[in-house]
């Protein structure tokens, strides 16, 4: 290590460099537990730098693209960490996804190696054979083929090992894949520097209290919304708490927070419904819970009513944002979540927004317009992608593709996402809007809107619905009768198909490509 590289490294910002500090600082305090198993600072720090180690001899090098393909768990958040301390490249990817998904973003992003765990071993295997690429089991399971990581002497000073190690902040961190419901997904590149940027966003709105903090992290780790939570809790140097991958069990869930005392945690709105549901069955200590975080979905008025009073000791949070902005971009606080019912927040602290017509004029408050960023959390743009950055930062502005409005208080509504918009006749008609009317039919289990090509009024909407069991699939003329009351004749559906159920990605998104094209399979059809 020369001079310059070690200090340099002294003088890091990226979250080697936080868990160096906190082994110096605070060797003995726990650092992350997860089950029955649980490391402090120092111990952490030393597996990490052990880790880092066996993958350099593994040829693991500056740059390189290391992906993972595993479940939460301990060895998750070590994995990530010492992929850092290696100068490599961190991949997470969502294990439900099918093995040729798989085998296209290992052959995407060119991994030199797939670090899985037992339950996923057959997975990332069966996706890597075709390009040769090596899968190492890191999971405690994997006997001594996971001990191997970790062989050499504990390090006498892990803290000033790792402290020594000079990454570049502006160079890649993670290269996070979208969902892909357009198409292919793609690789937004994450640079430490970007993962900063993220930490200080959410300690603003999580409120993070230095070395009182205890952060559940609920949420599947190859998702950006868990490495939201985690770069600020490794930044400030909280406890945190993985739950293991599995079933949602909100007992469970509800018996860790009270056991190990959570202060914060990040859950979907139907998560917080059950743990609602749970906790007014049996009430735990929850006394210490001090932020209860939601987004990816809407909350309803009711649900942030219960919350209210069940956990009623917490702020409660609404998180909004996309992968490529690191993520979250607007905050919608517990004070504002009844009155603004709908609403996202108001943009994050460090984030700057416009809404935008076509030509990247601003749009007058209250009109729809694409919401476009600018910020220090925004990627460096999609791996391998020149084009498609290019067009997504047109005019200097990261371009989202939400279509929002702006109410005069500053509150920011999505309306829809960009490409779900049909042009019929030169009248915008928002396919949200249209599916959220159509959705209240008793005999619609789950109903998308999309457009389809016309040849006089260039496109039109039509409905693909998932009728309810045991029930019929509703006519074109009963929908457009039902939604008359409500839409403006333009925006009723000028067709209508009928699945069995929406064809959906591995996060659950509906993917509308293939509803655009006709492309439907055998196994959605109705």
């Amino acid at each position: 290590m020369t001079a310059s590289a070690a200090i340099h490294g002294a003088r890091g910002q990226h979250w080697v460099a936080h868990l160096a500090r906190h082994a110096h600082v605070r060797p003995e305090v726990t650092a992350l537990r997860c089950g029955a198993v649980s490391h402090t600072w120092r111990r952490l720090a030393d597996r990490v730098l052990r880790f880092s180690r066996s993958l350099a001899r593994l040829g693991v090098g500056e740059g390189d693209r290391v992906a993972f393909v595993m479940g939460n768990g301990i060895e998750y958040v070590e994995s990530l960490l010492a992929v850092s301390a290696a100068g490599a490249i961190g991949v997470p990817v969502n294990p439900r996804l099918a093995t040729g998904e798989v085998a296209f973003i290992l052959r995407d992003c060119g991994a030199s190696l797939v670090l899985t765990d037992a339950a996923y071993h057959r997975l990332a295997a069966g996706a890597a054979k075709d390009d040769g690429i090596r899968v190492v089991d890191v999971s405690a399971q994997a006997g001594p083929a996971h001990a191997g990581l970790l062989d050499g002497p504990a390090a006498s000073s892990p803290a000033d090992e790792l402290a020594a190690i000079g990454l570049d902040e502006a160079a890649p961190a993670l290269i996070m894949y979208t969902s892909g419901t357009t198409g292919r997904p793609k690789g937004a590149v994450l640079t430490h520097r970007n993962l900063l940027a993220q930490s200080q966003t959410n300690l603003v709105a999580f409120r993070f209290e230095m070395y009182d903090e205890v952060y559940l992290c609920a949420s599947p780790l190859f998702h950006i919304g868990a490495i939201g939570g985690l770069a600020p809790a490794l930044l400030v140097g909280a406890s945190v708490v993985v739950t293991p991958t599995g079933a949602f069990d909100a007992g469970e869930h509800l018996d860790v927070m009270a056991e190990h005392r959570v202060t914060s945690v990040f859950l979907v709105p139907a998560q917080w419904q059950a743990l609602v549901t749970e906790q007014r069955r049996r009430p735990r200590d929850l006394s210490r819970l001090r932020v209860a975080a939601w987004g990816a979905a809407p909350a309803s008025d009711t649900l942030l009513r219960e919350m209210a009073e069940v956990f009623g000791g917490a702020d409660m949070l609404a998180l909004f944002g996309q992968t490529e902005m690191s993520p979250v971009t607007c905050v919608l606080e517990g004070k504002d979540a009844r009155r603004k019912l709908g609403s996202v927040g108001r943009p994050a602290p460090g984030v700057a927004v416009r809404v935008v017509d076509t030509e990247m004029n601003d749009v007058p408050a209250g009109e729809i317009g694409e919401i476009v960023y600018r910020g220090p959390g925004l990627m460096s743009g999609y791996w391998n992608l020149p084009d498609a950055t290019a067009e997504a930062f047109a005019g200097g502005w990261f371009h989202s593709g939400d279509l929002v409005r702006v109410d005069d208080e500053g509150f920011v509504h999505v309306v829809d996402r960009l490409k779900d918009m049909v042009i019929t006749g030169g009248e915008n008609v928002y396919c949200a809007e249209v599916e959220n009317v159509l959705a209240s039919h008793p005999d619609i289990a789950e109903v998308a809107v999309v457009g389809r090509p016309h040849p006089r009024w260039g496109e039109t909407p039509v409905a693909v619905v998932s009728p309810v069991p045991g029930r019929p699939a509703p006519l074109l003329e009963e929908l457009r009768e039902h939604a008359r009351r409500e839409l403006a004749a333009y925006k009723l559906p000028t067709g209508v198909e009928t699945v069995e159920r929406l064809p959906r990605n591995a996060s659950g998104k509906v993917l509308k490509f293939e509803l655009r094209d006709g492309r439907l399979d055998d196994s959605v059809r109705g």
